[in-house]
């Protein structure tokens, strides 16, 4: 497995570069961000140098496309997606993400019903370039009552869902936290198989009733109370062996940018030592 980044728990990092350089002082292999971004700031060249003298890849995107809200507002974006395919796929980056949220404001069943087609046809384009488009499904409790309807939050309701959407390139973003707020046990990660995972995200949590637990309260790898050793050594036995990337949404951290890198390398060789 690629040990690898989200810039969330990194504090203010002040450039793409500065992202790359720190990731691969601190022996991540990977960072997760928006590949036509990096393109339009350092040109293609310097961009494809930046990763390869690094030796580091692009773990993956976020989906462009606003695909939650209107018909109008999602047209809008799918011109913006072909340009961050076209942008991934030349940087030899093959996974776009996108989280979903477990309660809506709109109808459940018409929301799901429009977001089907949306994510279909998202997952077609990034199909055309190679690309795997990974759901995050969302277990926190609190959010599963932010809006009026609840939605999806298990992970075998996201698998259905991905049957329904119905196109080969479109599987799950695997998060800690969010595997651990749903109350799995860890050995049910060997119930999936590889091929249906994307992309990973690990983190922590505080050791409270995962009812109690906030989506933007987590605690850096080996920190908290999830058995994380467990999530890496299961992931490893099903052949799972792309990024896991940390992604530490948390209140502003008042450490430096250079200590949280090596606070996050400190928690990644602690829990992958135990595997």
């Amino acid at each position: 497995m690629i040990r690898g980044l989200t810039n969330a728990g990194l504090g203010n990092i002040e450039s793409d570069e500065q992202y790359i350089t720190e990731a691969a002082k601190h022996g991540f292999g990977s960072v997760d961000l928006n590949p036509l971004s990096l393109i339009e700031t350092y040109g293609k060249e310097q961009a494809q140098h930046l990763l390869e003298s690094n030796q580091v890849i692009i773990g993956s995107s976020g989906l462009t496309v606003e695909w939650r809200t209107t018909d109008e507002q999602f047209r809008e974006g799918l011109q913006s997606l072909v340009a961050m395919a076209e942008a991934s796929a030349s940087l030899d980056c093959y996974s776009c993400c996108t989280y979903i949220l477990p309660s809506t404001d709109q109808p459940a069943a018409q929301f799901m019903a429009a977001a089907t087609k949306r994510l279909r046809l998202c997952a077609d384009i990034l199909d055309a370039y190679g690309i795997k488009l990974g759901l995050e499904f969302v277990g926190c409790h609190h959010l599963r009552t932010q809006w009026k309807n609840p939605f999806i939050w298990r992970v075998e309701d996201t698998l259905d869902w991905i049957e329904t959407i119905h196109a080969p390139n479109v599987g799950l973003l695997v998060d800690s936290y969010h595997w651990h707020t749903n109350g799995l046990p860890m050995e049910d990660l060997l119930k999936l198989k590889k091929e249906q995972i994307v992309h990973v995200h690990i983190n922590d949590a505080y050791d409270m009733p995962v009812e109690e637990l906030l989506d933007y309260e987590r605690l850096y790898p080996g920190e908290g109370v999830i058995d994380l050793s467990g999530f890496l050594r299961n992931l490893q036995a099903i052949g799972y062996n792309g990024v896991v990337a940390q992604e530490v949404l948390a209140p502003a951290p008042t450490l430096s940018t250079s200590e949280l890198f090596a606070k996050t390398k400190a928690g990644f060789d602690k829990v992958f030592a135990a595997i």
